[in-house]
């Protein structure tokens, strides 16, 4: 199934990092010819980050409003896409969900500094809150933390995307979006599984097999498995690759994803916990954290809201 995509909302605070995002935006907007909504939610606890402090705040409103349809004019510059600002005040990440339910938006677009340990643990994270929350998949960017990446250029947006998979119904939605995005971007695609020893030594200590043979049984029934899932007519338009890696999942996602310099990261969200969320982590939060590529998060709309 072909994923349509005809709202794209992609929020910007402005900075560099976000400002990048927006590149992703327009271009995504224009393969798929959807309408790009660039956001800005306006907090105004933290009004000195547009200039004055305040004094009236209806007059404030105004003044800050005005200023934020300046810097997404800017933004958008003479670029020919079909977009309009989204404008709002209030919680960002609160404000970006309600907009994506109202609208609907078929994938909202943000961008991460990767905070990690009790910074992320005390201050949260807008990008984590939003991978919970929105009825509709999260395109995350991040650059390295000591340079901003260039910019995308049209036609070479996603050369080679990874869907991770781990036969799970979320992981099944995520190979739909990453099969779609590869067609429309004619991209490689790798479809890897991980192995991960925790869960199969059970199984290599049962049986009267000796180890390696049920190991090597294993690995040919999981590949066998994988290339099942990709689409007949997807051979059609590429070559899909199907690897399996041992390991834990988020550490050898992201090293395959370097070591093949994977454009772009698909993945599922599973529902956790906010305990489990704030002191574990799941795959999907790690690698976005520490990902240096975009990840795709694709969250089933039957999981409810955190």
């Amino acid at each position: 199934m072909r994923v349509q995509m005809k709202n794209i909302i992609c929020t910007t605070d402005f900075s560099d990092l976000s400002n990048l995002a927006v590149h992703f935006g327009i271009i995504l907007a224009g393969e798929f010819g959807a309408k790009l909504h660039l956001c800005h939610v306006i907090d105004l606890t933290s009004t000195t980050i547009y200039g004055e402090a305040v004094l009236d705040l209806e007059v404030e409103r105004i003044r800050i409003k005005n200023y934020v349809q300046e810097q997404l004019n800017q933004l958008i510059g003479d670029r020919k896409v079909n977009w309009e600002p989204l404008i709002q005040i209030g919680h960002v990440s609160n404000e970006i969900t309600r907009m994506a339910m109202e609208m609907p938006a078929d994938l909202v677009i943000s961008s991460t500094h990767g905070r990690s340990g009790l910074g992320r643990l005390i201050l949260g994270s807008v990008t984590e809150r939003l991978m919970r929350t929105l009825p509709c998949p999260l395109l995350v960017v991040r650059s390295p933390e000591q340079e901003i990446a260039t910019p995308p250029k049209k036609g070479a947006l996603f050369e080679r995307i990874l869907v991770g998979c781990d036969f799970s119904p979320d992981s099944n939605l995520a190979l739909q979006y990453g099969v779609s995005l590869a067609q429309e971007c004619q991209s490689e695609l790798h479809l890897v599984h991980v192995i991960e020893p925790s869960i199969y030594k059970n199984l290599m200590k049962s049986g009267t097999k000796p180890g390696e043979e049920i190991q090597q049984d294993l690995r040919e029934l999981l590949n066998k498995k994988l290339t099942g899932m990709v689409p007949k007519e997807a051979h059609n338009w590429c070559a899909p690759k199907t690897i399996l890696l041992a390991g834990q999942p988020y550490e050898e996602l992201m090293k395959y994803a370097v070591l093949n310099n994977i454009d772009l990261i698909v993945l599922g969200v599973r529902g956790q916990t906010l305990v489990e969320t704030l002191f574990v982590g799941s795959t999907t939060d790690r690698v976005v954290r520490q990902a240096q590529c975009p990840v795709l998060s694709i969250r089933p709309t039957d999981l409810p809201a955190e």
